[in-house]
This record gives C-alpha cells, sequence and structure tokens, in this order.
C-alpha cells in the first residue's frame, strides 16, 4: 500500500515510475496504491521486500502487509467485480454486488 505525492510532473513520474516496477514485478493492483503478490515461502517474501526498498521513491509512504493464503481467501469484497488476476486460488472470496 502506498501514498506517493502526485503535485508536480516530476512527482507524477516517479509515482509512476514505481507502479511500474510494482507491476513489472508480478504485482496485482487491488486498488488504485494497493497492491498485492503472492510470494512462495519467506525466502522469496525477503527478496521481495528488498526489491521494494530499492525502488522505494524518497517521497511518501509505503506500507507492507504480509497476510497468509488463508486470510486472503476470506477477504469480503463489497462490491465490483473480481478482476482475471483475483480467480488465482480464491475459492473462500465472497462477493457482494
Amino acid at each position: 500500500m502506498f501514498d506517493l505525492p502526485v503535485i508536480t510532473e516530476k512527482e507524477k513520474s516517479i509515482a509512476t515510475k514505481f507502479r511500474k516496477f510494482l507491476l513489472d514485478d508480478g504485482y496485482i493492483m487491488m486498488q488504485y496504491s494497493v497492491y498485492s503478490r503472492i510470494c512462495k515461502n519467506n525466502d522469496d517474501l525477503s527478496k521481495h521486500i528488498n526489491r521494494i526498498k530499492c525502488h522505494c521513491p524518497k517521497k511518501g509512504n509505503i506500507r507492507l502487509l504480509q497476510i497468509t493464503e488463508k486470510q486472503y481467501n476470506n477477504m469480503i469484497i463489497f462490491s465490483g467485480i473480481k478482476k482475471v488476476e483475483e480467480e488465482i486460488s480464491i475459492e473462500n472470496l465472497l462477493i457482494f454486488e
């Protein structure tokens, strides 16, 4: 999850570059500034934490939250339709439209 400044053209460019990095690194956009990624194990998690550190913009806030697959599968969405990317191993996901 992140909140980056986007007032100036330079800030917008930096935020766009960071979002592109996330997508190129296998993250999916759940909401505009909320991205998720599956990590196979703790070593994979550590690798991606370090990659975020290396690409972290100097201004703004980035927060990482680790949840288990079971916790992710228990997510409840109150509106909208699941994206194709969210079909991956999400058997218990409830959608209220």
